[in-house]
């Protein structure tokens, strides 16, 4: 058998269908199915139960497709070593971003980065934490930026920086003429939140020890941090921002922000990929470029992590 036929494999295992896995792998249906039977047959087994909506893999099958994965993996790891030992940084490197550090954090190293490694060509996509240990996880993203610890068995995290949560409280409210704030000071009943998916959304549940916001007059999620400042402003509560975000906020706008006394509580972000440390040089890059760029951003040391994780 071949890599090929065993990344064949690795795409109906996916997408539990013979038509869309041949589109996602770029070649014909037919030739598809012929591989994979043709791996089949050596075998002696079944590895798919053609017979079930969508496809089931087999018991057996589920083995076979766990090892399949490590040897793909190894065998991308051969061209890994070649680039490494030739000083190339360079090629494909598909990198996943959480909506809430996407933009502020990328505006301030692409460019330093694309000049510094102009052979890299980054394929970038925002997306939420989920969706993010799922393509790792399926070999569809060689790294991603997410808030941390995500406690993944499969997943790698190096810390890039630490970015403490301040509070956004209009005029009216009563923490308004405080200098800094504590969690005690904030009411859970009337946090403004992002809509569900965000990390930034479980992280804020998490430091106000709740599982679900409780407000009885009404309930209001959004996807934009604007959105939620806009609400506060109208005396519908108030919210709370990543440091980062704040920085580019209107002058009047940052009179209205409050930071929490030390140990500020804060979000761990990282770079995150999968322990089979493909394109670690690319990694290594990338880490640095941001090091480089967030020093003189986020100087903040004493800081309490308040973890991305929903709680049961």
């Amino acid at each position: 058998m071949t890599i090929t036929q065993l990344q064949y494999v690795l795409a109906v295992a996916e997408y539990r269908n013979f038509t869309l896995a041949a589109e996602k792998s770029f070649v014909t249906q037919p030739t598809l199915s012929m591989q994979i039977q043709k791996v089949e047959e050596e075998l002696g087994i079944l590895i798919f139960d053609r017979s079930k909506k969508p496809i089931q893999l087999t018991d057996i099958g589920h083995k076979i497709v766990a090892q399949a994965k490590s040897i793909v993996n190894e065998a991308g790891r051969i061209k890994d070593i070649v680039d490494q030992e030739k000083g190339f940084i360079g090629g494909e490197f598909r990198l996943g971003i959480i909506p809430t550090v996407m933009p502020t954090l990328l505006p301030m190293f692409l460019t330093n980065f694309t000049r510094k490694y102009p052979k890299v060509r980054l394929l970038i996509e925002e997306l939420n934490t989920q969706e993010i240990i799922t393509r790792l996880n399926n070999g569809h993203l060689d790294a991603a930026i997410a808030a941390t610890p995500l406690d993944e068995e499969k997943i790698k995290e190096i810390v890039l920086y630490y970015e403490p949560f301040v509070a956004y409280v209009p005029e009216n409210h009563s923490n308004f003429n405080k200098k800094e704030i504590l969690v005690d000071d904030l009411n859970p009943d009337e946090i403004l939140l992002l809509r569900d998916g965000h990390c930034f959304r479980d992280s804020v549940l998490n430091l106000c020890n709740i599982s679900t916001p409780k407000n009885s007059k009404f309930q209001i999620e959004s996807g934009s941090f604007e959105t939620l400042i806009k609400l506060a402003d109208e005396g519908l509560g108030t919210t709370l921002l990543p440091y980062l975000h704040t920085l580019d906020l209107k002058e009047k706008d940052q009179q209205k922000l409050r930071h929490f006394q030390d140990p500020k509580p804060s979000r761990e972000v990282s770079l995150i990929f999968p322990k089979s440390e493909l394109k670690m040089h690319i990694i290594e890059a990338l880490r640095s470029t941001i090091a480089g760029v967030i020093r003189g951003a986020v100087v903040f040391q004493n800081v309490a992590i308040v973890s991305p994780n929903q709680k049961k």
